[in-house]
């Protein structure tokens, strides 16, 4: 959590965001996760059901491909990604999710929800739904 008070004129969005990711940081366990990384678990999730190419992932996560192929080569290594050809084209390597990887999903699944109740029972339940509501319309242009 960021321990360094900052003054109200200080308190920009970013400072907020990076804040509240460092709270919700703080309730992360690796030991839940096979050990990895909070930036490999992104990797794991951004991949979508059907597959995904290195390069659609990498925009996906911001990332460049470079960067993004190394994770997938260590998740692909750690057994939680996989790779094969895609069926139209068998030059594109398309990247899923191995058994691992999906049942990392149900459990960081199931840690958001427990994040989100704990943030919810600090605030009281309705304007929790509030803040996921602007939240989510900020983000991702979708209005509730």
């Amino acid at each position: 959590m960021v321990n360094t008070p900052f003054a109200p004129d200080e308190r920009e969005i970013v400072v907020a965001l990076q804040a509240l990711r460092y709270r919700l940081l703080d309730v992360y366990d690796p030991a839940a996760f096979d050990g990895l990384r909070v930036s490999q678990l992104r990797v794991i999730h951004g991949v979508p059901r059907g597959g995904v190419s290195v390069t659609e992932l990498a925009e996906r996560l911001g990332m460049t491909k470079q960067a993004c192929g190394q994770f997938v080569n260590g998740l692909v290594t750690s057994g939680h990604l996989t790779t094969r050809a895609a069926a139209d084209d068998r030059r594109l390597r398309l990247i899923d999710r191995t058994p691992a990887g999906e049942r990392l999903m149900k459990v960081q699944h199931q840690h958001f929800l427990e994040v989100e109740a704990a943030l919810a029972d600090d605030v009281g339940p309705e304007r929790y739904r509030t803040f996921r509501a602007v939240l989510d319309e900020l983000a991702f242009g979708e209005r509730t």
